[in-house]
């Protein structure tokens, strides 16, 4: 499960989320484990039974004013029934003022207090941002993702059938390669998959009777990108005589990766077969696709349109 400790989120994300600390050092090693947040209005008036607080609780000006308008003693006593939790942090947003129990309680429980000059709305949408990066489902896939006409291809299939081999093609024909060998796989919002490679792999294939090669270096800065949306998986498979191979594209095949659903081509690989430009194709086609044009099944409308025709005249022969 991932974490995300409070100081990592101070030296990380402090300067872009305007953060600063102002107690409750001895907590920075309390853990995000989510990318929620959650605003403890109703607990501090002592209702806690749907109280979320294994999430970063914020302070805006709502809640410092409700603070503001209790007597001391009150508002120690309404400050303890949150402290009481295991809160990863408390922030305090906008330009609420810093009442003097807040620090003394976040040193009294070990509980971070946090500052920062944003407004609420605009530091939970900063915040969400870089937690849902953070813990955004992943995998990692065994494959080469290439961006073909600005569609991101994962090709998948056993070892040394040919992957590296179709994105180097790829690439000198002036596509753009992301990852070879290994593709890190995140799935951002709205269930959008993006593909990149590991640090360490980054801008390298490997061709097998060559080794390893810099793409970068090799073909300039064209030649590859940091990351891709992953749009269409191609499973490059050996020939098998048997089997049978998708002719018309009628019947739209899919494959699941962390819960969505994307578009699955199997093309069998036979001596001479110019890949690179089934490659290309099919990204070409996936951008008709896109705009709402599917020639298989306008193909498929012309074909029984025909035969529709063709029936009353062989009627009227038999008659």
């Amino acid at each position: 499960m991932t974490e995300l400790s409070i100081g990592t989120l101070l030296k990380t994300y402090g300067a872009r989320l305007g953060l600063r600390l102002l107690a409750g050092e001895a907590g920075l090693e309390r853990t995000i484990n989510t990318s929620d947040t959650n605003r403890p209005s109703l607990a501090l008036t002592g209702f806690v039974e749907v109280f979320n607080f294994d999430s970063v609780q914020i302070l805006g000006n709502h809640e410092i004013e409700y603070l503001r308008s209790l007597s001391g003693e009150r508002r120690r006593q309404a400050l303890q029934i949150i402290y009481q939790f295991e809160m990863p942090c408390l922030v305090i947003t906008g330009q609420g003022r810093i009442l003097p129990e807040l620090k003394e309680l976040a040193e009294q429980y070990s509980v971070p207090l946090l500052k920062s000059d944003y407004d609420t709305p605009k530091f939970n949408h900063l915040l969400y941002f870089y937690l849902d990066d953070v813990f955004a489902p992943q995998i990692t896939v065994h494959g080469t993702l290439v961006d073909v006409n600005g569609i991101g291809l994962l090709f998948t299939g056993r070892s040394a059938i040919g992957k590296s081999e179709v994105g180097l093609d790829l690439v000198e024909r002036g596509h753009r390669l992301v990852a070879d060998d290994t593709v890190e796989i995140t799935r951002k919002a709205q269930g959008i998959l993006v593909g990149q490679s590991p640090r360490m792999l980054q801008d390298h294939m490997e061709i097998r009777g060559i080794g390893i090669i810099n793409v970068k270096r090799m073909f300039g800065i064209r030649g590859t990108r940091r990351q891709k949306r992953v749009e269409v998986v191609v499973n490059l498979v050996d020939w098998e005589e048997k089997f049978e191979y998708e002719r018309v594209g009628l019947d739209d095949r899919t494959q699941v990766l962390l819960g969505v659903e994307l578009p699955e081509i199997t093309v069998p690989l036979v001596p001479g077969k110019n890949i690179t430009v089934i490659a290309e194709t099919i990204a070409l086609n996936h951008l008709l696709r896109l705009d709402g044009y599917h020639p298989a099944q306008e193909f498929n409308e012309r074909l029984l349109q025909s035969m529709q025709r063709s029936v009353p005249r062989r009627s009227r022969k038999k008659e």
